[in-house]
């Protein structure tokens, strides 16, 4: 297969060789390849009428819809950057985005003008804000689509190559400023090259996307990878799709046969009312990728059993483009996310960036083409992590000796009581076997004394008999004594991420705050503010 020179190469190429073939399914709407091109060629040249020069940044704000999918390719065929921009954010979060990355242009939708417009009066860059539709000009920003209708539908002559930025990706980081992952054409496109020697998938297969498009997961695998296969994208508005009425249809009629998730929706699944013969005779996905988080073993062998093939887990993170591991579709190992893809390598190192033994714990490293530049205007930031060729991530983890990876925790989220170390990761593997555990997150409380309690939350099924009694119970029978959490209390709502990872750092500060019930440990409020001071930790996907 040739590597196209861009993205906006990509699907210009595709329209030429699959001009017919179905692109986007959204609701009861089809987009050809052909469509989808001629409408993104408009929207690039209404772009460049605003002054867009190359290399100028373009936020886009907007929910799941074939919208998002014409902009991001729009904004990288006018040589402009695409900064997509978390539709959670608040007013003053999307205005340090919209200031940092300096911004004059943002593609968003009356869903998000009241964000939109605050975050304009506290930005000095933003000039010119787009949305679709005509009520568009009643809240002060322009049709879009209104704006290219007279615009010429042929593909532009703007020389864009592999080194040029294509995409700005702001993790959400620990605490304080997130920072903007530069990833360039060559980044996302060698990414979908890596991906597409890994895995047999091709223009026949359909994905299934209804996670967040903003972030990168699903940026790149669910829209940016099908379009470089030729393959169609089954657009849905959320994961709450998933439980509505209609997802059997959707099934059955719309034949998707990749599923990009997280743990938590394949967990859902396993417990979703779908019979053996509905599964055996009309259930059409082939492969399902997940990521996001780590799988549970427990969730990895249900799934199994119940649909009858593995879990493909795959890690990676926003500033590689984003996938730096997958497991075969061969052969699905439960509890690793598999070998690195073909282009990318992996050490595992001590705190002396020397490489351990195969099956010793150490920091994950990365090197590879889908490694990005750096962080926007943050050079030290860059330099903490990019060293002499390798992408430190802050993971912990070990290899053995068939070259599988697997990932114990977050270097920033280990554990260490009474000078041994804690992996969480660990200790909520064995929570989720306790029948009626929904979620599970266990973190480290700092105590009076400088040591660390340990904590586990815990989110129970309706009907779930599990007690604090019975999980410590369980946990003694599996663990040593110091790795079992000293407190464990229920929660209905963890704090999660937008891909429904539980946020750790969100759930410490709830403690620490008062706003979710905790453990009663004199002085460790404030002795901890000092120790979760803000660190690296780049966004998993």
């Amino acid at each position: 297969m040739t590597i196209p020179g861009n993205i906006g190469n990509i699907l210009t190429e595709m329209a030429a060789a699959r001009g017919r073939k179905k692109y986007i399914f959204f609701k009861d709407t089809k987009f050809t390849y052909s469509q989808a091109e001629k409408i993104c060629n408009k929207l690039s040249r209404a772009l460049l009428t605003t002054g867009l020069k190359k290399g100028d940044r373009v936020a886009l704000m907007l929910e799941n819809s074939p919208y998002f999918i014409f902009s991001l390719f729009a904004i990288v065929k006018a040589g402009g950057v695409a900064v997509p921009v978390n539709t959670f954010l608040k007013e003053r979060e999307v205005a340090y985005i919209l200031e940092n990355c300096e911004a004059e242009i943002i593609i968003s939708s009356e869903k998000y003008k009241s964000v939109i417009k605050g975050a304009a009066e506290e930005c000095d860059t933003l000039k010119t804000i787009f949305a679709f539709g005509p009520g568009a000009s009643e809240w002060g920003a322009k049709d879009l689509l209104a704006y290219s209708g007279p615009m010429s539908d042929k593909p532009l002559d703007i020389p864009i190559d592999h080194s040029d930025l294509a995409v700005i990706i702001y993790t959400s980081g620990t605490t304080g400023e997130p920072k903007g992952a530069m990833l360039s054409h060559g980044n996302l496109i060698t990414m979908c090259a890596m991906a597409n020697d890994t895995y047999s998938m091709n223009a026949k297969d359909r994905f299934l996307l209804f996670l967040p498009m903003f972030h990168i997961y699903s940026l790149e695998v669910t829209i940016i990878f099908p379009t470089f296969l030729g393959a169609s994208i089954i657009v849905l508005e959320s994961v709450m799709d998933l439980k509505k009425k209609n997802f059997k249809s959707i099934l059955i009629f719309k034949r998707p046969t990749v599923m990009v998730a997280v743990p938590s929706v394949y967990a859902a699944l396993v417990k979703a009312d779908m019979p053996k013969w509905f599964i055996k005779l009309l259930y059409p996905v082939k492969i399902h990728l997940s990521s996001g988080s780590g799988l549970p073993v427990e969730v990895f062998n249900a799934f199994k059993k119940k649909f009858g093939t593995g879990l493909l887990e795959g890690y990676g993170l926003s500033e590689a483009s984003p996938v730096v591991a997958g497991n075969s579709i061969e052969s699905p190992k439960a509890g690793s996310v598999g070998k690195p893809l073909k282009g990318v390598s992996v050490r595992i190192v001590d705190g002396d960036d020397m490489e351990v033994p195969r099956g010793t714990v150490g920091e994950i490293i990365v090197s590879g083409s889908n490694i990005m530049r750096g962080y926007w205007k943050k050079p030290k930031d860059t330099a903490d992590v990019l060293k002499n060729g390798w992408f430190f991530t802050g993971d912990l983890g070990y290899m053995d000796e068939d070259g599988n990876i697997s990932i114990v925790d977050r270097k920033k989220d280990l554990i260490l009581v009474k000078g041994m170390n804690v992996y969480p990761r660990e200790v909520e593997e064995l929570v989720y076997k306790v029948p009626g555990v929904e979620a599970a997150a266990v973190i480290g409380i700092p105590d009076s004394e400088g040591d660390e309690v340990i904590v586990a939350y815990v989110k129970k099924a309706p009907d779930s008999e599990a007690t604090e009694k019975s999980i410590k119970q369980y946990l003694k029978e599996n663990l040593a004594n110091f790795k079992i959490p000293k407190h464990i209390y229920f929660s209905e709502e963890l704090p999660l991420t937008t891909i429904g990872k539980v946020l750790k750092r969100k759930l410490k500060e709830m403690i620490m705050n008062g706003q979710i019930a905790g453990p009663k440990i004199e002085d460790a409020f404030s002795s901890a503010k000092d120790k979760l001071a803000p660190g690296r930790r780049p966004e998993s996907v």
